[in-house]
């Protein structure tokens, strides 16, 4: 299975990041819990390299609490201030705010010894898509929110959005699209859903991600679908298509159903809670 990314995307995205990267203090960055490695666009480091950075484990009630905690740990070592976030239900909305404060207090030591006080700590806010990024940019400024309109030394179509006197937060219109090699990468973010179905072989997506659960995660498809788990991922497919009857005319097995059935079931977490990657994997 070969996956394709959006090159067309990448050069204006980065080029509108570069453009807004000397206005800010703060990179917040959000990465999906699951696979917080391939779910991260590579040139981030090079572009934030001199910026105060925060990294959000979002959708951290979809992966293992264990690895959560791992992944945490990863990022600190590298220089980053984390937070298990969970946007969807404001899990760790609450302490973004200090945690902004805490990153960025070398700048705002910097700002007292040359007597700017108050001056709000600008942030971008950036993920890939389906990371939670508006959801997140919502729960946080919750109805508090305030768009103070175009600055000077800011392009058209870009606001800041203060969230309260300490923090304005740069809204970007534009996504901005890891590039990936490594066709793995690939495979765990059309699982995660940031891939559109519609241009993957969702009973071939779906036969992969069988094959990992039953490695990772023995009897997870046992549990939930009353099946024999097999090598074959083609083959779980069958058997969960027979367990939760899904056929077409004829009696005959739908496994492009089942395939669908098991891709929701484990986006939205009732497979229970699963990690894709760990940092050794990477």
């Amino acid at each position: 299975m070969h996956f394709q990314w959006y090159p067309g995307h990448m050069t204006k995205a980065k080029r509108m990041m570069q453009e807004n990267m000397k206005l800010i203090d703060l990179v917040i960055e959000l990465v999906d819990a699951r696979v917080p490695v391939s779910s991260r666009n590579p040139d981030l480091d090079e572009l934030g390299k001199n910026k105060a950075r925060l990294i959000l484990l979002n959708k951290s009630d979809l992966a293992e609490e264990r690895m959560n905690d791992v992944w945490a740990a990863y990022f600190k070592e590298k220089g980053y201030s984390v937070v298990k976030l969970n946007a969807k239900k404001g899990g760790g909305i609450k302490s973004i705010q200090g945690v902004i404060q805490e990153a960025c207090k070398e700048k705002i030591e910097r700002d007292r010894k040359r007597g700017i006080l108050n001056r709000p700590v600008r942030a971008m806010v950036v993920g890939i898509p389906n990371v939670g990024k508006s959801t997140f940019i919502n729960a946080l400024a919750g109805k508090a929110c305030a768009k103070t309109g175009n600055k000077p030394g800011v392009t058209k179509g870009k606001q800041w959005i203060r969230l309260n006197k300490n923090v304005e937060l740069l809204d970007t219109p534009g996504i901005l699209w890891p590039k990936f090699e490594d066709q793995t990468v690939g495979l765990r973010l059309a699982w995660i859903g940031s891939i559109k179905d519609e241009i993957l072989n969702t009973e071939e997506l779906a036969a992969e991600l069988t094959g990992f659960l039953v490695n990772s995660y023995p009897d997870v498809l046992k549990e939930k679908y009353e099946i024999e788990e097999s090598a074959d991922g083609f083959e779980n497919l069958r058997g969960i298509a027979e367990s939760r009857h899904c056929l077409v005319k004829g009696n005959e097995l739908d496994t492009e159903k089942a395939a669908k059935l098991l891709l929701d079931d484990f986006r939205n977490g009732r497979l229970g809670r699963i990690t894709l990657e760990t940092p050794e994997n990477n």
